[in-house]
């Protein structure tokens, strides 16, 4: 059994990579005949499997009272069945690893709501730095004064869905945090209504005709029970164990990935503009982490 810091970065390496290759697998399963609604409500689905054998095996139950479920709704629509469509639409366009890129400002966004709501009322300079750095970096992405730029409906898109995590991370931590439902199933009920909320979706959202390619439908298994269900549980225990600094700076590692394996798998090119621009934001990114005050830990947060 690994332990110690050789085991620390073995589990963040591996959580990074699943993590990470999530955006990989989008851009697989639109390839292969799926469209972005079908992606998402099997995503859901699968990922709400695998946290509900995993809750049932730590004999978690989910939770029961009304309440609870009704902020899951909200919880679940911002954190999962939003942004996953997002990603799934705009990844019709655009890279798989500009969509990475682009998932790393949810931190720059996740200040900027506190400035707006006043929930952080004396930010740290730094702080404030990392923010206009991060979406100065965002910029340099888009380049909005090049023809060569990404400022199509997909890009913007990318930005809504990482906005998105942002909206649901601020609305967990203050009406799901401290709820005596274990994590595990507290993110199995999360998922389990992201599905619900995805699939009233699919007679009014274009799903389109069932043809896909065995490759896509590996790729959306793999997508929905890696890189949807057992990422949150790999997640948890890095944070139980090594602390959510450590487990925070996964989030770093998430855009490397997801470029590095756009470009090793689907021939994906990178401008040195774009490239740049990725340092900038990650560079923003951490400077805005500058004296943060840590949130109540949500159970029910999973990403993509």
């Amino acid at each position: 059994m690994l332990s110690g810091s050789r085991g620390t970065l073995v589990r963040m390496a591996v959580l990074a990579l699943l993590w990470g290759s999530g955006f990989l697998w989008i851009k697989v399963a639109l390839g292969g005949g799926l469209t972005p609604l079908q992606i998402t409500v099997i995503r859901c689905a699968l990922g709400a499997a695998v946290l509900l054998a995993l809750a049932y095996a730590a004999r978690q139950r989910l939770p029961r009272d009304r309440r609870t479920w009704l902020h899951l709704v909200v919880a679940a629509f911002f954190c999962n069945a939003l942004p996953f469509f997002l990603f799934s639409v705009g990844e019709q366009t655009v890279d798989s690893g500009v969509a990475g890129v682009l998932n790393a400002t949810t931190p720059l966004w996740s200040l900027l709501i506190a400035l707006a709501l006043r929930a952080e009322r004396h930010p740290h300079p730094l702080r404030l730095t990392g923010l206009a750095l991060g979406f100065a970096g965002t910029l340099l992405i888009f380049a909005p004064w090049q023809e060569t730029g990404l400022t199509s409906w997909g890009a913007l898109l990318l930005l809504a869905a990482a906005a998105s995590y942002a909206v649901a991370f601020a609305y967990m931590a203050r009406h799901l945090s401290g709820r005596p439902t274990g994590p595990l199933a507290l993110s199995a009920a999360q998922l389990i209504t992201a599905t619900g909320l995805t699939t009233l979706a699919l007679p009014v959202g274009s799903a389109g005709p069932w043809a896909p390619t065995p490759t896509a439908i590996v790729a959306v298994v793999v997508l929905g029970t890696l890189g949807t269900g057992v990422t949150f549980h790999l997640n948890a225990r890095l944070i139980a164990t090594e602390g959510p600094v450590t487990a925070a700076t996964v989030g770093y590692l998430l855009p490397v990935v997801s470029v590095a394996l756009g470009a090793l798998v689907l021939d994906e090119q990178l401008s040195p503009r774009i490239l740049v621009g990725m340092a900038v934001v990650l560079v923003g990114v951490g400077l805005t982490r500058t004296r943060q005050r840590e949130l109540p830990q949500v159970g029910a947060v999973v990403r993509g």
